[in-house]
């Protein structure tokens, strides 16, 4: 596992107004190097309390003010910052965009998955101010996962006016975009409840996958950042991805905090995710996604934090609100929905025994007559995306192939009232045996080997299967 740098970030919650004594040292030491107060007044802008008090130079060439002068010659710490704060933003905006230039300018097909998140709505915001939103060297992609919050798609729409584009959107496979009526009857809604991770593949990695696929992206532009995370620590600007087949990625913000992100959405008034001001640092699926503290206490209104803002801001901060409650089938805490991981390219995008010995049911009424033919057979009721579906393919043909019985598939995600009523089937995949009288039988072990149902259709037919 990626380790954390040796030295972590630090934080500033707190500022206090009294000069940090090695500033003073590192000025006098830069002072006496140099030589001369001319030196220092170059180093030193000109508005600072450092004061000349005689036009000759002091022994170390910095002059003081006296002790008289301190109170009304006070240092402003705080005024330094802000202006240390502009120059480190006026740098990692050039250093962005010189990112976005590179992928937009020297490739053909640049797409930007965008989450609508805060490092999303600032890259948005950066290809629009380079042209690429409107010449087309960009496409902004989404994936709607019928999970996310309602205000996600709808800012999506009010950016897509504010900036002139239209967003290339992705779902799971087979169901029209925005139609979660037609997603439930196919993949189930409590699919997240019943296998998170075919969850993640169905609605995240699959459409994601398949939405850089059709769009021919040849440089995936993305928000991710160093300071999200221990995974993401070590991320540079530009990458080979571990999905697509290693199209090249883009990380124009990698070097960027949030801090930074929502600086520069308070400098340019930059359109982001309303659920920010309702104490979100981040926006993924409502399922599992909460505000950070959980009170809702910290906000970002009006372009600027209401409530403590360290919450969000502190290191790997961004994301503790999301994935909340969910774990990996190891049992370790979620922190990934798969699609940045390796091994996101093996979506399954195929059927399951295409060819050999399992017959094909196409329809409800092919399944129908197996079950009212008065003949034994066993009906697989399964779907292809399924994981235990793809798991037992082998199994199941070898199965097939010594069987004496006719042996089925029926895939059943898209008709789910229907398994559910007449194959004794709610999850994937279900193996029932077909008895003579119509009667169907669930196999309900999860023991899923050839030895395994040549004794199951024993027990249940009464004959040797082979």
């Amino acid at each position: 596992s990626v380790q954390a740098p040796s030295t972590p970030p630090r934080r500033h919650p707190h500022r206090s107004g009294t000069i940090d004594p090695t500033m003073k040292t590192s000025s006098a030491a830069i002072a006496f190097v140099c030589g001369t107060a001319a030196a220092v007044t170059a180093f030193v802008p000109q508005h600072s309390a450092f004061v000349a008090k005689h036009a000759a130079p002091s022994p170390i060439g910095l002059f003081m003010a006296d002790d008289d002068d301190a109170e009304d010659k006070s240092f402003d710490q705080e005024a330094y910052i802000a202006e240390s704060k502009e120059m480190r933003m006026k740098y990692l905006e050039e250093q962005a965009m010189f990112a976005l230039k590179i992928s937009c300018e020297n490739f053909d097909n640049a797409v930007f998955p965008n989450a609508l998140i805060a490092g999303d709505v600032v890259i948005t915001h950066l290809l629009d101010r380079l042209g690429y939103l409107k010449d087309g060297k960009c496409t902004i992609m989404c994936v709607d996962t019928f999970h996310l919050f309602p205000e996600t798609m709808e800012f999506l729409r009010e950016i897509e006016e504010h900036y002139g584009f239209k967003a290339e959107v992705f779902c799971a496979e087979g169901v029209p975009v925005g139609d979660k009526d037609a997603y439930d009857a196919k993949y189930g809604a409590d699919l997240w409840k019943e296998d998170i991770e075919q969850y993640d593949k169905v609605c995240k990695v699959e459409p994601f996958q398949r939405g850089l696929k059709t769009l021919n992206t040849d440089c995936m532009i993305n928000g991710r950042t160093r300071w999200q995370g221990f995974e993401r620590a070590w991320i540079d600007q530009f990458e080979n991805a571990p999905i697509g087949g290693g199209l090249a990625k883009c990380n124009p913000l990698a070097y960027w905090t949030l801090e930074d992100t929502f600086d520069y959405i308070a400098k340019y008034n930059v359109p982001h995710h309303p659920l920010h001001a309702k104490g979100y640092p981040s926006i993924g699926d409502a399922k599992d996604t909460i505000p950070i503290p959980e009170d809702g206490s910290t906000k970002f209104v009006d372009f600027k934090f209401e409530g403590d803002p360290v919450p969000w801001l502190d290191y790997a901060s961004e994301r503790k609100g999301r994935f909340v409650g969910l774990q990996n089938k190891d049992g370790s805490t979620k922190t990934e929905c798969g699609i940045h991981v390796e091994g996101a390219e093996k979506t399954f995008d195929r059927d399951l025994w295409e060819d050999g010995p399992v017959k094909n049911l196409d329809s409800t009424d092919a399944a129908m007559e197996v079950i009212k033919g008065g003949k034994p057979a066993v009906v697989t009721v399964y779907a292809p995306w399924c994981q235990f579906s793809q798991k037992m393919e082998d199994e199941y043909a070898k199965f097939a192939e010594q069987a004496d019985v006719d042996v089925y598939k029926f895939r059943g995600d898209e008709v789910r009232d229907f398994v559910q009523s007449e194959l004794n089937t709610n999850s994937f995949p279900t193996v029932n045996v077909v008895k003579p009288d119509g009667s169907v039988v669930k196999y309900e072990s999860e023991v899923r080997t050839v030895e395994a149902f040549n004794a199951f259709v024993e027990e249940t037919l009464g004959v040797k299967s082979a």
